[in-house]
């Protein structure tokens, strides 16, 4: 009886990145069967929570949540996943990355490095991810990540319609962002206005030590969030400090607040 095939999720921001990637696996690991191919974190939060697959491979640069968030809320929604790092960065990662708790990739990615993470994948027993360790290392992995050098600062103000009137909006005034079809609605104590900017690209330029996407639709403000109650089915719910409504947090981005 044959053995059941191993699963992967695949999470890359770069579209021609993305493709060489899933190529490659194709090659040196013919029999994984790649159960979503993602461009940014907040898809890859969410195929992690749905098909708990048994490898994650993240890079640790794309818009929303990067890899080491997307790896640090799938201890969580996902323990038994392994996850293999795709990275630009090595200084920081090898020492690290060679205990084993998980794995990493160079891009561009190497045929005989590939194999090597296949190899090493495959030699360890199904489930057997440490949990413990990986969040540890994530945390040392955080505190070490070389900001880029070409990296955009982060957006300070926002201009947006209310009706007829133009507005400019403060961004730290901003309680949340909420996506509207193609455009985006922004939240604040005075009231909203849209922004003709799709949700995704803001997660692109907003600072991410500030605004966390709670939900596929939602961005939100830490420090507009007065606390955070959880369901009995995992999902989350958002008091606002300056807001009468709440906010749903899915359940694949609750592990984004486990040390809030």
């Amino acid at each position: 009886m044959a053995e059941p095939a191993w699963t992967a999720v695949v999470a890359e921001d770069e579209p021609l990145l993305r493709q060489a990637l899933l190529d490659a696996l194709a090659l040196a690991w013919p029999e994984l069967e790649v159960v979503a191919a993602c461009e940014d974190g907040a898809a890859a939060l969410e195929a992690l929570a749905e098909h708990t697959p048994d490898v994650a491979f993240l890079d640790i640069r794309m818009p929303g949540p990067g890899g080491l968030e997307v790896a640090a809320a799938a201890v969580e929604t996902s323990p038994r996943t392994q996850v293999v790092f795709v990275t630009a960065y090595d200084q920081y990662a090898v020492d690290a990355f060679e205990r084993g708790a998980v794995d990493y990739l160079l891009k561009p990615v190497a045929p005989d490095r590939l194999a090597a993470t296949v190899q090493r994948l495959q030699s360890r027993a199904e489930g057997s991810s440490d949990v413990q360790a990986l969040a540890g290392l994530l945390e040392r992995l955080g505190a070490a990540l070389p900001r880029a050098a070409d990296a955009t600062p982060p957006l300070t103000w926002l201009t947006a319609s209310a009706g007829r009137e133009t507005r400019l909006v403060l961004v730290e005034d901003v309680a949340y962002f909420r996506a509207d079809n193609k455009y985006t609605t922004v939240v604040t104590s005075d009231g909203e206005a849209l922004l003709r900017t799709p949700l995704r690209e803001l997660l692109g330029v907003l600072d991410p030590a500030m605004f966390k996407q709670i939900h596929r639709s939602t961005i939100v403000n830490l420090r507009a969030i007065a606390g955070i109650t959880r369901d009995d089915s995992g999902r989350g719910c958002v008091r606002l400090k300056a807001r009468p409504e709440t906010l749903t947090v899915s359940q694949p981005y609750m592990g984004l607040f486990r040390n809030m």
